[in-house]
C-alpha cells in the first residue's frame, strides 16, 4: 500500500538514494531542500530545517499532496569540520542546530498525525563518526551522536503508539562529498575498513527501507551500522 514518505535533505547524495529506494517500492514521496534546483519524480519542497516556520509549512504541502506523513527519514545534516582549538562557537552551535535540533524540529511535526494513527515509522541518519568519533569533527560527532539517544528516548515514549525510532549510522559513502578527498585520503579512509570500500548510497538507503517495512515492526530503538565493519564494537 502506498505511503506518505518524507525524506529530508533528499535531493542529493544519501538522501536522493533513500528517497529512489521508497518510490521504487511505490510509495508516494516528498523531498525536503535548501538550494539549488531539485530532483525530477518527486515533490520537491525548500525548507530549511532551522526555521519552525519552514519547516511548518512544509509539512502542510506534503500533506496537502499525499496526505499525513507516514514514515519520515530524518537524513539533512551538514558538516564544519574544523580541529577545536579553531572551532568557533558559531561552527559548533549552527552544526548541531541543523543535525539535532533540525531533527528535533521534523520529527515532532510529524509526530502530530503519527499520534493521531496510532502508527508510523521514523528512521534518523547519524554517522559511524556518532559513536567512533573523528578528529576535526567534535560538532559533527556531537550532534549524530545525540541522534541516538534522541531516538531511544522517543522509541520508550511512543512505543505504545507504535510509532517506531530507529538510526542508521552509514560509514564513508561514495557521495559527492567524499569524491572531493585526493586519492590519498580515500586511500588512508578505505584502509580502515574490514570490507576494503566505501558504501554505496543504495546500501544505505536499503537498511533505511528495511526499517521502515512491515518486517521491521519490531524493531525499535535499534542503530543499525551500514559502515563496512568500520565502527565494529561501537
Amino acid at each position: 500500500m502506498s505511503r506518505s514518505v518524507l525524506v529530508t535533505g533528499g535531493n542529493r547524495g544519501i538522501g536522493l538514494a533513500i528517497a529512489t529506494a521508497f518510490a521504487e517500492a511505490g510509495d508516494k514521496v516528498a523531498i525536503t531542500y535548501r538550494s539549488g534546483e531539485p530532483p525530477a519524480g518527486f515533490l520537491a519542497v525548500r525548507c530549511d530545517i532551522t526555521d519552525t516556520e519552514q519547516v511548518e509549512q512544509a509539512y502542510k504541502e506534503v500533506e496537502a499532496a499525499h496526505g499525513p506523513v507516514e514514515v519520515l527519514v530524518a537524513n539533512a545534516g551538514v558538516t564544519k569540520d574544523q580541529l577545536l582549538m579553531r572551532m568557533s562557537e558559531e561552527d559548533f552551535t549552527s552544526v548541531v542546530e541543523t543535525n539535532l535540533t533540525g531533527t528535533f524540529r521534523v520529527v515532532k511535526r510529524a509526530n502530530r498525525a503519527m499520534l493521531r494513527a496510532r502508527k508510523g515509522r521514523v528512521v534518523l541518519i547519524s554517522s559511524v563518526v556518532g559513536l567512533l568519533g573523528s578528529a576535526g569533527q567534535a560538532n559533527y560527532a556531537a550532534s549524530k551522536a545525540g541522534l541516538v539517544g534522541f531516538a531511544r528516548s522517543l522509541a520508550r515514549e511512543l512505543g505504545s503508539r507504535n510509532i517506531t525510532f530507529n538510526v542508521v549510522a552509514p560509514g564513508f559513502v561514495d557521495t559527492d562529498m567524499t569524491r572531493t578527498l585526493t586519492d590519498e585520503q580515500r586511500a588512508g579512509i578505505v584502509s580502515q575498513v574490514p570490507l576494503g570500500r566505501y558504501a554505496q548510497p543504495s546500501e544505505i538507503a536499503a537498511a533505511v527501507r528495511f526499517l521502515a517495512s512491515d518486517e521491521a515492526s519490531y524493531i525499535t530503538g535499534a542503530v543499525i551500522p551500514v559502515d563496512g565493519g568500520l565502527g565494529m564494537g561501537h
